[in-house]
């Protein structure tokens, strides 16, 4: 079906369909024709992401930085060094320092 329609169906504008695609929020195209195509698995794909969107409380445009960062490990890196520096995000703790702590409390039991 042709956007005109899959938007009618999904209860939004075309042009709100043509911003998720430029987002990257639709699968890709499968057909080389002048115009995209919306199949079963395109209206799914796009009710998915509405429905993340209303449960997090998301723009379309946050969802698009998420999906960049699962498939982008550089922008998950510095997104993560962002989050230590400010306190959103905790370091994760090294085996050895699990150790230290443990032989610690071990320590301070003894009489």
């Amino acid at each position: 079906m042709r956007i005109t329609e899959a938007a009618k169906r999904l209860g939004m504008s075309p042009r709100m369909l043509r911003y998720r695609e430029a987002l990257g929020l639709l699968p890709p195209v499968r057909n080389q024709g002048a115009h995209r195509r919306f199949g079963p698995e395109e209206l799914a794909a796009v009710a998915q992401g509405v429905e993340l969107e209303k449960r997090f409380d998301i723009s379309p445009a946050e969802l698009a930085f998420a999906l960049r960062m699962l498939s982008e490990p550089t922008v998950a890196q510095a997104v993560r060094e962002l989050g230590l520096r400010i306190g959103r995000v905790q370091a994760p703790r090294r085996a050895l320092d699990f150790e230290k702590e443990k032989a610690l409390r071990l320590l301070q039991r003894r009489p």
